[in-house]
């Protein structure tokens, strides 16, 4: 009995949860006559990928697409390096100020960050970097890099520093243990923390709201979505296809990485 009940409150959170989302996808595919009426319908009676034509033809779609990727892309590939050497610092070597350090990471991974809208803007501002795509991938990089820190280093903490050792023992330098015995135990955290990174920067709004100003042009998804109902007037069609798009790669990431951060987790453990 306990387990029926714990199946189903499950199941009544997933139900709550995916509603919204299979709604967004349904209306996406519903013909414009069955979006406006009065009984709502659980299943196009007749799909159609107009509005999906309509959301990819909108003035901008493919600029803001790439906009996203390249900041996106670029925050989580520099936060990824940059907290991988600072894990393995904090994790695997004693320096005076560690203590200090993990403290501040975890201050600033605690910190809203929406509280820097406004120091970010003015050095934004100050620095000339306003409407610059560079200025808005050290943002986000800003924002992924504390919590990929923090979690590449219990990564690290959790694999015996006796494996690099052995691999000294056997003739291995250390960045060369690291490489072939450290780094493929390494792959669910960075597969884990490069998700986030990703999805975080993906739907990010208020600093690119704040820090893209004149040059729509170099706006991003998010942005051009928000405007996207002015665009169309009452087209919910379109509106929700394009979210759908929105929410597609994100979606794809994750489907990908899943079985990774798995696989990942006994690769190289075994020796020979």
């Amino acid at each position: 009995m306990k387990r029926i009940a714990l199946n189903t409150a499950a199941l009544a959170v997933l139900a709550v949860t995916i509603f919204p989302v299979y709604w967004m996808v349904l209306t996406a595919f519903k013909p414009a006559r069955d979006i406006q009426a009065a009984t709502p319908t659980f299943w196009p009676a007749d799909p159609t990928l107009e509005h999906f034509a309509s959301a990819v033809a909108a003035p901008g779609f493919w600029t803001f697409w790439r906009n996203s990727l390249l900041v996106t892309a670029g925050a989580v590939v520099f936060a990824l390096a940059v907290a991988l050497l600072a894990a393995f610092a904090v994790a695997r070597m004693r320096w005076r100020g560690r203590g200090v350090f993990v403290v501040l990471v975890f201050a600033a991974q605690m910190a809203p960050w929406e509280a820097l809208l406004v120091p970010v803007f003015v050095i934004a501002r100050d620095a000339e970097l306003l409407d610059s795509l560079a200025m808005l991938t050290g943002v986000y990089f800003m924002i992924t890099l504390p919590f990929t820190i923090v979690t590449l280093r219990g990564f690290l903490q959790a694999i015996p520093a006796e494996l690099e050792e052995a691999a000294q023992v056997d003739g291995c330098s250390r960045a060369t243990a690291f490489r072939r015995v450290v780094f493929p135990l390494l792959a669910p955290g960075l597969m884990a923390t490069s998700l986030f990174g990703f999805i975080t920067a993906w739907n990010e709004f208020a600093f690119v709201n704040v820090l893209i100003i004149k040059a729509q042009d170099r706006r991003t998804l998010p942005v051009w979505l928000s405007s996207f109902r002015d665009v169309f007037g009452t087209d919910w069609g379109a509106t929700m296809a394009a979210a759908t798009l929105f929410a597609l790669p994100a979606l794809l990431l994750f489907l990908v990485l899943q079985r990774r951060v798995g696989g990942g987790m006994t690769a190289g453990a075994v020796k020979g």
